[in-house]
């Protein structure tokens, strides 16, 4: 096949595993071609400046920022720029934001094998690329009223372990403020207690811990 004619793609992950996979499988495909990997957002906008590709396959968690804030750096530079984001995570929160930073695909990594080529083709052709499994989540659930950041923050931090007093002391606010928050939060996401509200938030993906046991745990109860 004529090699410009076929469609280059860039991959980004902080992985080398998933990125060999990935280029694995780009490798059996006549039409697509690899034309760069980035293991962090810096690199992955660099490389985009240099390569151009027709679709960039992007990592939702990077060392450096998160793969949302690496996609809208490059579509600030190139409006037209085709990105997949590719997760493991798949709360209703991520998947908006991916959405709102302009990616046309979202592709859960557990999907990369069977769908990932499919993906790539779809997204070049113009049309976005939403599997059932993502937008089910779509139509799940999305809060009527969005938490604020700074309630994000509060529960970032009772998600840590943290207690009224504590949370405020990190903050620079009172305990009695911080309590006011948390029964906003509460309200918002329909929970019943403060552990429950942490694990909601986690499982959209409103909050995320660096410690996947801890989550783990929190969110098998």
């Amino acid at each position: 096949m004529d090699q410009t004619n076929k469609i280059r793609v860039l991959s980004v992950d902080d992985h080398d595993l998933v990125r060999k996979g990935i280029a694995a499988i780009l490798a059996n495909e006549p039409d697509l071609k690899l034309v760069a990997e980035a293991n962090d957002g810096a690199q992955a906008v660099r490389l985009y400046r240099q390569h151009r590709p027709d679709v960039t396959l992007m990592d939702l968690r990077l060392p450096d920022q998160s793969g949302i804030e690496a996609t809208r750096e490059i579509r600030s530079e190139a409006p037209n720029a085709k990105v997949i984001v590719l997760t493991s995570y798949d709360g209703d929160q991520d998947i908006y934001r991916a959405l709102e930073a302009g990616v046309r695909g979202y592709l859960l990594k557990e999907m990369v094998h069977t769908e990932i080529v499919r993906a790539i083709r779809v997204v070049h052709s113009g049309k976005r690329f939403i599997p059932l499994e993502v937008s089910q989540q779509l139509n799940g659930f999305f809060p009527e009223v969005a938490l604020t950041p700074r309630e994000v923050e509060v529960l970032s931090l009772v998600a840590r372990g943290f207690g009224n007093k504590e949370v405020g002391d990190v903050l620079g606010t009172a305990a009695g403020t911080v309590k006011m928050q948390l029964q906003s939060i509460l309200s918002k996401l329909g929970a019943k207690d403060r552990t429950h509200a942490v694990a909601i938030a986690l499982r959209r993906g409103i909050i995320h811990l660096h410690s996947p046991d801890l989550a783990s745990s929190i969110l098998n109860g």
